[in-house]
């Protein structure tokens, strides 16, 4: 028996300004950081989900994965919660992958002013 199991690992980035292209680019980044971070390859990947703040509307956070050539793996994009002080132009991820790393193992990714969300994390 494989000692792969499924596990979630959370990411999330800000944008300077609400753009597609700088979408694009800072989303790939973050996706880039935590299949890096985690030795994942897309043929580990079950789903991705992508939450954006209110204040995002120039594209999907999922365009970045299928422009990035990830095409077998559902995506999903939902609202982030409008919260009084929340961060500015944030988007988030939730992937869903097979690995052998435990929980403690994991290396969850907040970049760019999204790091002040997870201060216990390394960079």
């Amino acid at each position: 028996m494989s000692d792969e199991r499924v596990r979630a690992l959370r990411g999330a980035t800000t944008l300077d300004h609400d753009d597609r292209d700088h979408l694009i680019e800072r989303t790939q980044e973050l996706m880039a950081a935590v299949f890096a971070r985690n030795e994942l390859v897309e043929d580990d990947l079950i789903s991705i989900v992508f939450t954006a703040t209110d204040d995002i509307h120039a594209a999907f956070p999922a365009e970045a994965a299928r422009e990035a050539g990830i095409t077998h793996v559902p995506l999903l994009c939902a609202r982030e919660l409008e919260i009084d002080g929340g961060i500015r132009r944030c988007v988030r991820i939730l992937v869903h992958a097979y690995t052998r790393r435990t929980p403690r193992e994991l290396r969850h990714v907040y970049l760019h002013e999204a790091r002040q969300l997870r201060t216990d994390l390394p960079e």
